[in-house]
């Protein structure tokens, strides 16, 4: 393949990444958000019910990253992909007929700091609960883990720039996706099953469309080029394997930092309007704030991913987890306009810069060799935490009457982890020698 095709190859994986990403939409909380009120009322469901069927749906749909892993890194990027979009997407369609008349109801013993009584009871619509399991854990869990480990099978060494653009697209594509979400149902104005079920056409369909782009864009390469056929034998000894990879801090270190933005913003993300009123400040100030971070975010993406080129990795983690506890620490002294915007503007910033490295590390650490199953686990992790953020920042306002002492205790964390990225190293494999042997040069601080 001439460095013309290769280069390519390259962007076409990249954007063909980067859509894979925006059609796990149907699969996560903003997506099923779109549909939720009049699901509900459709299916005459409970919201503490439906609440209970999310959260223990994201918690065991968490479970798919693995597996999902183990078969990219056996079979390919490229079938996975074709697979899960359409299976996918036959969820989806399937979802947009249910009728939830299949009910189970349960009593749960809990500790008294969940409940008053010691007891939930549950009455859970099974069918239901089954086709929104398998939408988490399609698109949320598994088409994520595609995602993210063609494009690190897509990118070189030097990969900030092109996981920066990468990052962008993934946003952008979002924000174009709800935009015309918003036209649709604003303009044509149709129920929630007739919207549900082209979203689910739409990915079904673009299952073999990205097979075909996907082969089209590398017809000469190799069994492993870009990640999109089989990877069978490796052809890396120096790569780490799944074991390798969790027994290293860095793993910990990258794991834990971005998974704790996901608790953080998953639970800002459903309670901002009431943080926000806690500080003073009505309904037009959470709308501005909600147009504003994406947008800042977007800019923190290119130049992360910039700066990915030039910095190590740790110290960019640092710098992330610095502005996100002082963000963090700072909202508790928010009072004027100025303020908010310039805490949603830190927040922005430090989502953008912590994508960007969850996209980054694990290929430049470990090698590609084993990457879906490496970032797989990683994935799990972020997704399990995102489950637990909202329940987290609810318990807090309850049992205390404000947020504040749960964001205080996340911006300690985030300086913790900040310190830490500035003195773990990067862990380097020898195939001749022990697994790992620390080296002077080869760190991420």
């Amino acid at each position: 393949m001439t460095e013309n095709a290769r280069r390519q190859a390259l962007w076409v994986s990249v954007i063909v990444a980067a859509f894979a990403m925006v059609a796990t939409l149907p699969g996560r909380t903003h997506g099923l958000g779109l549909v939720t009120e009049p699901l509900l009322d459709d299916l005459k469901l409970d919201r503490v019910d439906y609440a209970g069927i999310n959260l223990w749906a994201t918690l065991l749909g968490a479970v798919f990253c693995l597996p999902w892993g183990w078969l990219i890194d056996r079979v390919g990027a490229r079938l996975m992909l074709a697979i899960t979009l359409v299976a996918l997407g036959g969820v989806v369609v399937l979802m947009s007929g249910i009728e939830a008349d299949w009910i189970v109801t349960w009593s749960v013993s809990v500790p008294y700091w969940l409940s008053d009584s010691g007891t939930w009871i549950l009455s859970v619509a099974m069918d239901f609960f089954l086709l929104v399991l398998l939408t988490r854990g399609l698109g949320q869990s598994a088409l994520s883990v595609v995602s993210i480990t063609l494009m690190g099978r897509a990118t070189g060494e030097r990969s900030g720039t092109v996981i920066g653009v990468y990052s962008f697209l993934v946003a952008a594509g979002f924000m174009a996706a709800f935009s015309a979400i918003k036209f649709v149902s604003t303009d044509m104005n149709p129920g929630w099953r007739e919207l549900w079920a082209a979203i689910g056409w739409i990915v079904l369909i673009s299952g073999p469309v990205t097979w075909f782009v996907l082969g089209l864009a590398s017809p000469k390469a190799s069994p492993r080029a870009l990640g999109v056929e089989a990877v069978s034998p490796p052809d890396d000894p120096a790569a780490f394997t799944l074991r390798q990879a969790v027994a290293s801090p860095l793993f910990w270190l990258f794991a834990l930092a971005t998974s704790l933005y996901g608790l953080i913003a998953s639970g800002v993300s459903l309670f901002n309007q009431s943080i926000l009123e806690e500080r003073g400040f009505d309904r037009d100030v959470f709308l501005t704030i909600t147009a504003l971070s994406p947008m800042v975010g977007l800019a923190s993406n290119l130049a992360s991913g910039w700066l990915a080129t030039r910095w190590p990795l740790g110290r960019i983690l640092a710098i992330a987890m610095l502005i996100l506890a002082g963000s963090l620490c700072f909202f508790p002294l928010v009072e004027t306009l100025t303020e908010v915007y310039l805490y949603a503007a830190a927040m922005g910033i430090a989502g953008g810069m912590i994508t960007v490295l969850f996209f980054a590390v694990w290929a430049k650490a470990y090698g590609k060799t084993h990457l879906g199953q490496i970032q797989g686990a990683a994935q799990m992790l972020t997704v399990l935490t995102s489950a637990l953020g909202p329940l987290c920042l609810a318990l807090c306002k309850e049992r205390t009457g404000s947020y504040i002492p749960f964001l205080l205790t996340a911006a300690g964390i985030s300086g913790l982890l900040a310190v830490a990225a500035l003195v773990v190293p990067m862990p380097v494999r020898s195939p001749s020698a022990s697994p790992f042997v620390p080296a002077d040069e080869a760190t991420l601080a």
